[in-house]
């Protein structure tokens, strides 16, 4: 992830404290923005990534679990019996989207523009119930912020989930006795439990918890999102901190989560005018945590690739050209039964399509290799 390297460009003001080290002397919460909340993992297998729901945008299977965890409004009618909306062009862009559409063109115009459904996953609903626990969890004094206490939040929080995503049942639908639930649920406190040995919540106070966030560029897309947890310290220091259930990436994947840190910390810059001081990756499948010191050129050059990805985007949209890009991630693709490269077909593209003009933008791509 190259923080080393970031560590020695960071700025000199003092780092926000590490909380497996100091207390950290952070100032007191305000109202968590609950409007929308954790999705699944990003295509690349790096986490939780996290995004709101705009037209023309879905959101991932997990957003509508996640707001009923974290208390914000649900559509609780099962899946198969919703009615679509009708299909729009996309006017934003979240970090799970932009991961969608970088790994496969196809697979954004599924979920962006044809809002097919997909089935929901026990990995993607653990992280959402995980998620979900330890924003809670910091309802209580901080004193009273232990491990039992959160593991004691988790069948509740499942129960909360189920009511509004009525359609999760048949997650253990084959599991009549229990004993899969059980064993599931089981890896959730686990998840949860080997929190408190990467950071002390009892040294914590966050400024904000599952934030909404959004911001417009100039000439460009809306960007927006969900952070998980926002630090600000005495000193006004800001740190970003993103809990991931999975393990952490190898280096050669690590790119995925830190761009999606950097996407965060590029709509905070472009709405308070301030670089955060740390992005923080807590990895809870591994037990690890990874930070990145981000400077002003890193936030300068993800607001141009993401202007690039937008373009091709747009152009995408306007063509109705989405062509799929095979990888080995294909074999956990819920819409294979619609992609020429099984032998499905698309369904008819639902957006008025103009012809290509020549020298448009290569799907996918984002500038230069």
């Amino acid at each position: 992830m190259a923080a080393s390297a970031a560590a020695a460009e960071a700025p000199a003001p003092a780092a926000v404290p590490n909380p497996s080290t100091a207390p950290d002397a952070t100032v007191a919460p305000s109202p968590s923005a609950t409007e929308a909340t954790t999705a699944t993992a990003t295509a690349a297998g790096t986490g939780q990534a996290a995004e709101g729901t705009e037209t023309g945008e879905t959101a991932d299977s997990a957003d509508s679990a996640g707001s009923a965890a974290a208390g914000a409004p649900a559509d609780a009618t099962p899946a198969a019996t919703r009615v679509p909306r009708p299909a729009a062009a996309p006017t934003s862009l979240s970090p799970s989207r932009a991961g969608d559409f970088m790994q496969c063109p196809l697979l954004y115009r599924f979920r962006v523009i044809d809002r097919l459904p997909e089935k929901p996953s026990e990995a993607a609903t653990r992280g959402t119930l995980v998620h979900a626990v330890l924003e809670r969890l910091f309802d209580a004094p901080a004193g009273e912020r232990t491990a039992p206490r959160a593991r004691a939040l988790v069948p509740g929080q499942w129960d909360r989930l189920r009511e509004s995503r009525p359609e999760l049942a048949e997650l253990f639908a084959d599991d009549p006795d229990g004993q899969r639930l059980t064993r599931w649920l089981g890896e959730a406190e686990r998840l949860v439990e080997r929190w408190f040995t990467l950071e002390d919540p009892t040294r914590l106070e966050p400024a904000e918890r599952e934030l909404f966030v959004e911001a417009e560029l100039e000439s460009g897309p809306r960007l927006r999102g969900i952070i998980d947890r926002v630090d600000v310290a005495p000193t006004g220091e800001v740190r970003i901190v993103d809990y991931k259930t999975g393990k952490a990436p190898r280096p050669e994947y690590a790119e995925g989560a830190l761009f999606q840190m950097k996407f965060y910390a590029l709509v905070v810059w472009r709405l308070k005018g301030v670089v955060p001081r740390r992005l923080q990756l807590v990895y809870l499948g591994s037990g690890e945590v990874r930070t990145y010191d981000p400077v002003l050129a890193d936030l300068e050059r993800v607001e141009r690739r993401l202007r690039a990805l937008w373009d091709a985007i747009c152009e995408a949209t306007e063509s109705g050209e989405w062509r799929p890009r095979p990888t080995k991630l294909c074999g956990w693709c819920d819409h294979q039964a619609h992609c020429p490269e099984f032998g499905g077909t698309p369904p008819p593209y639902p957006l008025p399509v103009r012809a290509r003009e020549s020298g448009g933008v290569p799907q996918g791509r984002m500038g230069a290799d």
